[in-house]
């Protein structure tokens, strides 16, 4: 576990934020899902939808895998892989290290900017009382984000392990999450007619967690069958 935790601090420390202009980033990031969009919304802001649910979870999608594509190819590109892989680290803990801490950064913007939000959306527009978001929909908004951008880490990871830099990587991440966008609506589409008056939403949006679950263990157990030191160390 002490393994995990040096690998999250090194990239909290060597990549996420190194230096102010890493700041720059997640300011930004935070201040159009928490400032600009619910200003723009008002009130409206406050039902959070399965729209704007969807559309949260997109972004924090997207701002992972703006990042995790420094992963792996990133180090390559530094001359700082064959350092990291030459340490008594083991394999796991360096895969799982990485990880965490990415599918953490993504979750946690997306945390700072949902609550600012909610802030802000009374702000301007005070209606005499604190309003807050439905509790059930902004519970499943935290359980799906986590779960979206670990999926997304993990996906990122294991296409930096292939890539030899970090453009390379973000194109195929991009390219990735068009299909994946792709095969989301393809999904829906094939669903029977009566499946969305059939389950109620909160009990469509926890088989939609499940799922995602699910797909983070296959993914996770196959990235960890292909993060292997030997081969990293001689490609």
């Amino acid at each position: 576990m002490s393994d995990i935790w040096t690998i999250m601090w090194k990239e909290w420390k060597d990549s996420l934020f190194q230096g102010w202009r890493a700041w720059i980033r997640p300011g930004l990031l935070i201040g159009i899902l928490g400032i600009i969009w619910p200003v723009l919304g008002k009130s409206a802001w406050m039902d959070l939808s399965v729209i704007q649910m969807v559309v949260i979870l997109f972004f924090t999608f997207f701002v992972i895998i703006s990042i995790v594509a420094d992963s792996i190819a990133g180090e390559r590109e530094r001359h700082t892989l064959g350092t990291l892989l030459a340490s008594r680290i083991s394999d796991r803990a360096i895969l799982l290290g990485k990880v965490t801490i990415v599918a953490l950064y993504g979750w946690g913007i997306m945390v700072v900017g949902l609550f600012l939000g909610a802030l802000v959306s009374n702000l301007a527009d005070w209606q005499g009382q604190f309003v807050f978001y439905p509790i059930d929909m902004v519970l499943f908004t935290l359980l799906l984000g986590l779960l979206v951008g670990a999926l997304g880490t993990i996906l990122g990871v294991l296409i930096s392990l292939r890539m030899a830099t970090v453009r390379q990587a973000q194109q195929t991440l991009m390219i990735g999450t068009i299909v994946l966008g792709v095969a989301v609506i393809g999904l829906v589409q094939l669903l029977p007619k009566d499946f969305f008056t059939t389950f109620t939403l909160d009990e469509i949006l926890l088989m939609a967690a499940g799922l995602v679950a699910v797909l983070d263990v296959l993914l996770l157990g196959f990235t960890l069958a292909r993060f292997q030191r030997a081969k990293l160390i001689l490609s």
